[in-house]
Protein backbone atom coordinates (compact mmCIF):
# COMPACT_ATOMS: atom_id res chain seq x y z
CA UNK A 1 0.00 0.00 0.00
CA UNK A 2 1.47 3.38 -0.92
CA UNK A 3 1.90 6.04 1.76
CA UNK A 4 -0.98 8.26 0.70
CA UNK A 5 -3.45 5.39 0.48
CA UNK A 6 -2.27 4.13 3.85
CA UNK A 7 -2.74 7.55 5.44
CA UNK A 8 -6.19 7.93 3.87
CA UNK A 9 -7.21 4.49 5.15
CA UNK A 10 -5.60 4.45 8.59
CA UNK A 11 -5.40 8.21 9.42
CA UNK A 12 -1.87 7.67 10.68
CA UNK A 13 1.65 6.70 9.64
CA UNK A 14 4.89 5.85 11.36
CA UNK A 15 7.35 8.66 12.05
CA UNK A 16 9.54 7.50 9.16
CA UNK A 17 6.56 7.40 6.79
CA UNK A 18 5.38 10.90 7.75
CA UNK A 19 8.91 12.24 7.23
CA UNK A 20 9.04 10.55 3.84
CA UNK A 21 5.80 12.28 2.81
CA UNK A 22 6.97 15.64 4.12
CA UNK A 23 10.40 15.57 2.53
CA UNK A 24 9.52 15.20 -1.15
CA UNK A 25 7.11 16.53 -3.78
CA UNK A 26 6.75 13.02 -5.17
CA UNK A 27 3.37 12.46 -3.48
CA UNK A 28 1.97 16.00 -3.74
CA UNK A 29 -0.63 15.45 -6.48
CA UNK A 30 -1.78 12.14 -4.97
CA UNK A 31 -2.05 13.87 -1.60
CA UNK A 32 -4.09 16.70 -3.07
CA UNK A 33 -6.56 14.35 -4.75
CA UNK A 34 -6.96 12.22 -1.62
CA UNK A 35 -7.39 15.26 0.64
CA UNK A 36 -10.06 16.70 -1.64
CA UNK A 37 -11.88 13.35 -1.63
CA UNK A 38 -11.91 13.31 2.16
CA UNK A 39 -13.13 16.88 2.59
CA UNK A 40 -15.92 16.22 0.07
CA UNK A 41 -16.99 13.08 1.94
CA UNK A 42 -17.54 15.12 5.11
CA UNK A 43 -18.27 18.66 3.90
CA UNK A 44 -19.10 18.32 0.20
CA UNK A 45 -18.12 21.43 -1.72
CA UNK A 46 -19.03 23.75 1.18
CA UNK A 47 -16.68 26.50 2.30
CA UNK A 48 -17.44 28.32 5.54
CA UNK A 49 -16.97 32.03 6.19
CA UNK A 50 -15.44 33.40 9.37
CA UNK A 51 -15.83 37.16 9.73
CA UNK A 52 -12.55 38.37 11.21
CA UNK A 53 -12.54 41.42 13.49
CA UNK A 54 -9.01 42.44 14.50
CA UNK A 55 -9.97 44.59 17.45
CA UNK A 56 -6.64 45.43 19.10
CA UNK A 57 -3.01 45.38 18.01
CA UNK A 58 -1.65 46.01 21.50
CA UNK A 59 0.16 42.97 22.91
CA UNK A 60 2.05 42.39 26.14
CA UNK A 61 4.16 39.61 24.57
CA UNK A 62 7.35 39.89 22.59
CA UNK A 63 7.28 36.90 20.24
CA UNK A 64 10.21 37.22 17.88
CA UNK A 65 8.22 36.63 14.65
CA UNK A 66 5.29 38.98 15.22
CA UNK A 67 4.87 42.51 13.91
CA UNK A 68 2.65 43.62 16.80
CA UNK A 69 5.09 42.36 19.45
CA UNK A 70 5.41 44.59 22.51
CA UNK A 71 9.01 45.39 21.59
CA UNK A 72 8.15 46.99 18.25
CA UNK A 73 8.21 50.77 18.83
CA UNK A 74 7.13 51.42 15.24
CA UNK A 75 3.78 49.65 15.52
CA UNK A 76 0.89 52.11 15.16
CA UNK A 77 -1.37 50.93 17.97
CA UNK A 78 -5.17 50.98 18.09
CA UNK A 79 -8.12 49.55 19.99
CA UNK A 80 -11.69 49.25 18.72
CA UNK A 81 -14.53 50.38 20.96
CA UNK A 82 -17.47 48.14 21.76
CA UNK A 83 -19.58 50.21 19.38
CA UNK A 84 -17.08 49.79 16.56
CA UNK A 85 -16.91 46.02 17.12
CA UNK A 86 -20.71 45.67 17.12
CA UNK A 87 -20.88 47.78 13.96
CA UNK A 88 -18.52 45.31 12.28
CA UNK A 89 -20.82 42.47 13.37
CA UNK A 90 -23.91 44.25 12.04
CA UNK A 91 -22.24 44.81 8.70
CA UNK A 92 -21.06 41.20 8.59
CA UNK A 93 -24.45 39.77 9.53
CA UNK A 94 -26.09 41.78 6.75
CA UNK A 95 -23.60 40.21 4.35
CA UNK A 96 -24.51 36.69 5.52
CA UNK A 97 -21.82 35.94 8.09
CA UNK A 98 -22.80 33.59 10.90
CA UNK A 99 -19.45 33.37 12.67
CA UNK A 100 -17.45 36.28 14.05
CA UNK A 101 -13.84 35.90 15.13
CA UNK A 102 -12.63 38.49 17.64
CA UNK A 103 -8.87 38.44 17.27
CA UNK A 104 -6.27 40.58 18.97
CA UNK A 105 -2.94 40.71 20.73
CA UNK A 106 -2.80 39.83 24.42
CA UNK A 107 -4.00 43.26 25.49
CA UNK A 108 -4.59 43.68 29.26
CA UNK A 109 -6.92 46.62 28.56
CA UNK A 110 -9.61 44.13 27.55
CA UNK A 111 -10.40 42.61 30.93
CA UNK A 112 -12.51 39.48 31.34
CA UNK A 113 -15.48 41.75 32.11
CA UNK A 114 -15.05 43.68 28.85
CA UNK A 115 -14.62 40.50 26.78
CA UNK A 116 -17.68 38.88 28.39
CA UNK A 117 -19.76 42.00 27.78
CA UNK A 118 -18.70 41.97 24.12
CA UNK A 119 -19.61 38.31 23.71
CA UNK A 120 -22.98 38.75 25.42
CA UNK A 121 -23.78 41.83 23.35
CA UNK A 122 -23.03 40.05 20.07
CA UNK A 123 -25.14 37.06 21.12
CA UNK A 124 -28.03 39.32 22.14
CA UNK A 125 -28.00 41.01 18.75
CA UNK A 126 -27.46 37.79 16.76
CA UNK A 127 -28.48 34.67 18.73
CA UNK A 128 -27.84 32.38 15.75
CA UNK A 129 -24.16 33.25 15.24
CA UNK A 130 -21.07 31.56 16.61
CA UNK A 131 -18.60 33.76 18.47
CA UNK A 132 -14.95 32.78 18.26
CA UNK A 133 -12.26 34.34 20.43
CA UNK A 134 -8.58 34.48 19.53
CA UNK A 135 -6.95 36.49 22.29
CA UNK A 136 -4.15 34.29 23.55
CA UNK A 137 -3.20 32.56 26.75
CA UNK A 138 -5.47 33.04 29.77
CA UNK A 139 -6.17 31.24 33.01
CA UNK A 140 -8.83 28.54 32.93
CA UNK A 141 -11.09 30.71 35.12
CA UNK A 142 -11.08 33.40 32.43
CA UNK A 143 -11.89 30.90 29.70
CA UNK A 144 -14.77 29.64 31.85
CA UNK A 145 -16.18 33.18 32.05
CA UNK A 146 -16.02 33.56 28.27
CA UNK A 147 -17.86 30.25 27.83
CA UNK A 148 -20.50 31.30 30.34
CA UNK A 149 -20.97 34.56 28.42
CA UNK A 150 -21.70 32.59 25.25
CA UNK A 151 -18.41 32.19 23.37
CA UNK A 152 -18.48 29.06 21.22
CA UNK A 153 -14.96 28.64 19.84
CA UNK A 154 -11.42 29.60 20.72
CA UNK A 155 -8.42 29.78 18.40
CA UNK A 156 -4.97 29.40 19.93
CA UNK A 157 -2.25 28.24 17.58
CA UNK A 158 0.28 26.21 19.51
CA UNK A 159 2.92 27.57 17.02
CA UNK A 160 5.26 24.60 17.55
CA UNK A 161 5.02 21.47 19.69
CA UNK A 162 8.79 21.21 20.27
CA UNK A 163 10.35 22.80 23.35
CA UNK A 164 13.63 23.71 21.63
CA UNK A 165 11.87 25.32 18.69
CA UNK A 166 9.39 27.14 20.93
CA UNK A 167 12.19 28.73 22.93
CA UNK A 168 13.86 29.82 19.69
CA UNK A 169 10.69 31.67 18.61
CA UNK A 170 9.68 33.15 21.98
CA UNK A 171 11.21 34.99 24.94
CA UNK A 172 11.88 33.00 28.10
CA UNK A 173 8.80 34.28 29.97
CA UNK A 174 6.56 32.30 27.60
CA UNK A 175 6.30 28.53 27.91
CA UNK A 176 5.11 25.81 25.58
CA UNK A 177 3.74 23.80 28.50
CA UNK A 178 1.43 26.66 29.49
CA UNK A 179 0.26 27.16 25.91
CA UNK A 180 -0.57 23.47 25.58
CA UNK A 181 -2.34 23.53 28.96
CA UNK A 182 -4.50 26.41 27.72
CA UNK A 183 -5.65 24.26 24.80
CA UNK A 184 -6.54 21.37 27.09
CA UNK A 185 -8.35 23.75 29.45
CA UNK A 186 -10.40 25.09 26.55
CA UNK A 187 -11.34 21.56 25.45
CA UNK A 188 -12.27 20.66 29.02
CA UNK A 189 -14.63 23.65 29.16
CA UNK A 190 -16.46 22.57 26.01
CA UNK A 191 -15.13 25.06 23.49
CA UNK A 192 -14.66 24.13 19.87
CA UNK A 193 -10.88 24.49 19.89
CA UNK A 194 -8.47 25.56 17.18
CA UNK A 195 -4.71 24.95 17.26
CA UNK A 196 -2.07 25.16 14.53
CA UNK A 197 1.40 26.24 13.50
CA UNK A 198 3.46 28.21 11.01
CA UNK A 199 5.18 26.43 8.13
CA UNK A 200 8.78 27.47 7.52
CA UNK A 201 9.20 29.46 10.72
CA UNK A 202 12.84 30.20 11.59
CA UNK A 203 14.62 27.14 12.96
CA UNK A 204 11.86 24.74 11.89
CA UNK A 205 12.90 21.28 10.71
CA UNK A 206 10.78 18.40 9.45
CA UNK A 207 11.11 16.75 12.87
CA UNK A 208 9.31 19.75 14.36
CA UNK A 209 6.44 19.40 11.89
CA UNK A 210 6.21 15.71 12.78
CA UNK A 211 5.99 16.70 16.46
CA UNK A 212 3.19 19.13 15.54
CA UNK A 213 1.23 16.35 13.86
CA UNK A 214 1.70 14.09 16.87
CA UNK A 215 0.54 16.83 19.24
CA UNK A 216 -2.55 17.51 17.11
CA UNK A 217 -3.34 13.79 17.12
CA UNK A 218 -3.29 13.87 20.90
CA UNK A 219 -5.28 17.12 21.20
CA UNK A 220 -7.87 16.29 18.50
CA UNK A 221 -8.87 19.94 17.88
CA UNK A 222 -11.92 21.01 15.90
CA UNK A 223 -9.96 23.56 13.86
CA UNK A 224 -6.35 23.58 12.67
CA UNK A 225 -4.80 26.79 11.36
CA UNK A 226 -1.72 26.34 9.19
CA UNK A 227 -0.08 29.07 7.16
CA UNK A 228 3.36 29.97 5.88
CA UNK A 229 5.75 32.04 7.96
CA UNK A 230 6.18 35.53 6.48
CA UNK A 231 8.83 37.83 7.98
CA UNK A 232 8.03 41.29 9.32
CA UNK A 233 10.51 44.14 8.87
CA UNK A 234 10.34 45.21 12.54
CA UNK A 235 11.20 41.84 14.13
CA UNK A 236 14.41 39.93 14.87
CA UNK A 237 13.43 37.54 12.06
CA UNK A 238 13.12 40.28 9.41
CA UNK A 239 15.78 38.71 7.18
CA UNK A 240 14.53 35.14 7.43
CA UNK A 241 13.13 33.30 4.42
CA UNK A 242 9.36 32.99 4.12
CA UNK A 243 7.66 29.61 4.32
CA UNK A 244 7.23 27.46 1.24
CA UNK A 245 3.93 27.41 -0.66
CA UNK A 246 4.52 23.80 -1.70
CA UNK A 247 5.26 22.55 1.81
CA UNK A 248 2.28 24.43 3.26
CA UNK A 249 -0.06 22.84 0.71
CA UNK A 250 1.49 19.42 1.35
CA UNK A 251 0.86 19.77 5.08
CA UNK A 252 -2.72 20.96 4.54
CA UNK A 253 -3.41 17.76 2.61
CA UNK A 254 -1.72 15.58 5.25
CA UNK A 255 -3.76 17.28 8.00
CA UNK A 256 -7.02 16.70 6.08
CA UNK A 257 -6.20 13.01 5.73
CA UNK A 258 -5.31 12.70 9.43
CA UNK A 259 -8.41 14.64 10.55
CA UNK A 260 -11.20 14.32 7.93
CA UNK A 261 -13.67 16.22 10.15
CA UNK A 262 -11.47 19.22 10.89
CA UNK A 263 -12.26 22.83 10.00
CA UNK A 264 -9.20 23.89 8.04
CA UNK A 265 -8.71 27.50 6.90
CA UNK A 266 -7.10 28.57 3.67
CA UNK A 267 -5.29 31.50 5.22
CA UNK A 268 -4.64 35.10 4.26
CA UNK A 269 -0.92 34.33 4.62
CA UNK A 270 -1.28 31.69 1.91
CA UNK A 271 -2.92 34.29 -0.33
CA UNK A 272 -0.11 36.71 0.51
CA UNK A 273 2.74 34.49 -0.73
CA UNK A 274 0.88 33.39 -3.89
CA UNK A 275 -1.78 35.21 -5.93
CA UNK A 276 -3.93 32.05 -6.05
CA UNK A 277 -2.76 30.76 -2.67
CA UNK A 278 -6.18 30.60 -1.05
CA UNK A 279 -7.68 28.75 -4.03
CA UNK A 280 -4.83 26.24 -3.89
CA UNK A 281 -5.40 25.83 -0.15
CA UNK A 282 -9.02 24.89 -0.76
CA UNK A 283 -7.98 22.40 -3.43
CA UNK A 284 -5.57 20.79 -0.97
CA UNK A 285 -8.17 20.10 1.73
CA UNK A 286 -9.06 23.44 3.35
CA UNK A 287 -12.73 24.36 3.83
CA UNK A 288 -12.75 27.72 5.66
CA UNK A 289 -11.95 31.28 4.57
CA UNK A 290 -11.72 34.29 6.88
CA UNK A 291 -12.60 37.61 5.22
CA UNK A 292 -11.74 40.75 7.16
CA UNK A 293 -14.60 42.72 8.73
CA UNK A 294 -12.32 45.15 10.59
CA UNK A 295 -12.74 48.86 9.76
CA UNK A 296 -10.59 49.58 6.70
CA UNK A 297 -8.79 52.46 8.40
CA UNK A 298 -7.25 50.07 10.97
CA UNK A 299 -6.42 47.03 8.85
CA UNK A 300 -2.89 48.02 7.86
CA UNK A 301 -2.07 48.51 11.55
CA UNK A 302 -2.83 44.86 12.37
CA UNK A 303 0.44 43.92 10.75
CA UNK A 304 1.57 40.49 11.91
CA UNK A 305 3.77 40.09 8.82
CA UNK A 306 4.75 42.15 5.79
CA UNK A 307 2.68 42.40 2.60
CA UNK A 308 -0.65 41.28 4.07
CA UNK A 309 -3.42 41.31 1.47
CA UNK A 310 -7.00 42.67 1.73
CA UNK A 311 -6.08 45.65 3.91
CA UNK A 312 -7.82 48.17 1.66
CA UNK A 313 -11.07 46.42 0.74
CA UNK A 314 -14.46 47.21 2.23
CA UNK A 315 -16.15 44.20 3.84
CA UNK A 316 -18.58 43.67 0.96
CA UNK A 317 -15.73 43.81 -1.56
CA UNK A 318 -13.73 41.35 0.51
CA UNK A 319 -16.61 38.86 0.58
CA UNK A 320 -17.41 39.26 -3.11
CA UNK A 321 -13.77 38.73 -4.04
CA UNK A 322 -13.51 35.61 -1.90
CA UNK A 323 -16.80 34.22 -3.20
CA UNK A 324 -15.48 34.43 -6.76
CA UNK A 325 -12.17 32.87 -5.74
CA UNK A 326 -13.92 30.01 -3.93
CA UNK A 327 -16.16 29.38 -6.95
CA UNK A 328 -13.19 29.41 -9.33
CA UNK A 329 -11.51 26.77 -7.17
CA UNK A 330 -14.55 24.48 -7.53
CA UNK A 331 -16.39 25.10 -4.26
CA UNK A 332 -19.18 27.28 -2.87
CA UNK A 333 -19.56 29.52 0.14
CA UNK A 334 -22.40 28.68 2.51
CA UNK A 335 -23.89 31.19 4.93
CA UNK A 336 -24.20 29.23 8.15
CA UNK A 337 -22.21 28.78 11.35
CA UNK A 338 -20.13 26.03 9.80
CA UNK A 339 -19.88 23.86 12.88
CA UNK A 340 -17.44 20.94 12.91
CA UNK A 341 -18.87 17.60 11.71
CA UNK A 342 -17.37 14.81 13.77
Amino acid sequence: MDLVKKLQTERDLSDAEFLALLSTDEYDETLRIAADEERRKVYGDEVFLRGLIEFTNYCKNNCYYCGIRAGNPDADRYRLTKEEILECCKEGYALGYHTFVLQGGEDPYYTDEIICDLVRSIKELFPDVAVTLSIGEKEKSSYAKYKEAGADRYLLRHETASEDHYSFLHPSNLSLSHRKQCLYDLKDLGFQVGAGFMVGSPGQELKHILADIRFLQKLQPDMIGIGPFIPHKDTPFKDEKQGSLELTLRILSIIRLCFPYVLLPSTTALGTIAVNGRELGLQHGANVVMPNLSPVEFRKQYSLYDGKICTGEESAQCKDCLSLRVKSAGYRIVNDRGDVKR
